[in-house]
């Protein structure tokens, strides 16, 4: 039978998880689909599927972890689905916002440089070590869960995330020139 007061908890259950674990679910999948339309999609798709799951989902306090593994998944899914290829039109170039106030033009214009240097320097790692630095960092978990979400050992797991920060460090002292 339905319990009204379970479904609203459930519901309050789901709407917390968004609240609380949305962007840093969205930023894992920015950085593992780079593609941030793509990656609202999958988000979507990940709460739908928590809320599906919402009857056999049991408590553990994991609530993040067990999010980005709904994610990993679903993203991990949707690279093996061919592609559509779309060609760009003019109402998809979005006009560049005006500069929020908070930050100078010049602060704003280095931080944006900073995140494209960092995001062309993860996009040169392989998947696994592109994979553990997003949960650790973005998903903020440990690395027994990473490996946990991974299905790896978690020397596994350390050894792509040591050779992950090695090689994001080479990439952007080249970048820079120093």
């Amino acid at each position: 039978m339905n319990d009204p007061g379970r479904e609203a908890n459930q519901r309050e259950l789901v709407s917390r998880w968004v609240h609380d674990h949305g962007r840093s679910v969205l930023g894992y999948l920015v950085g593992l689909v780079r593609d941030r339309s793509a990656a609202e999609d999958l988000l979507q798709d990940v709460f739908c599927r928590a809320w599906q799951a919402r009857h056999r989902y049991v408590d553990t306090g994991r609530e993040r972890a067990y999010l980005l593994r709904i994610a990993d998944r679903l993203a991990c899914d949707r690279a093996r689905r061919p592609r559509k290829v779309m060609p760009a039109s003019d109402e998809g170039i979005r006009p560049l916002e005006p500069v929020d106030g908070e930050r100078s033009p010049w602060e704003t214009l280095l931080a944006e440089e900073a995140r494209a240097q960092l995001t062309s320097a993860l996009n040169m790692l392989n998947e696994p070590q592109r994979r553990v630095l997003l949960l650790r960092y973005y998903g903020d978990l440990g690395f027994s869960e990473i490996a946990e979400i991974l299905g790896a050992p978690l020397n596994t797991v350390l050894s792509h995330n040591h050779r992950a920060l090695q090689a994001l460090r080479r990439l952007l002292v080249e970048k820079n020139g120093s």
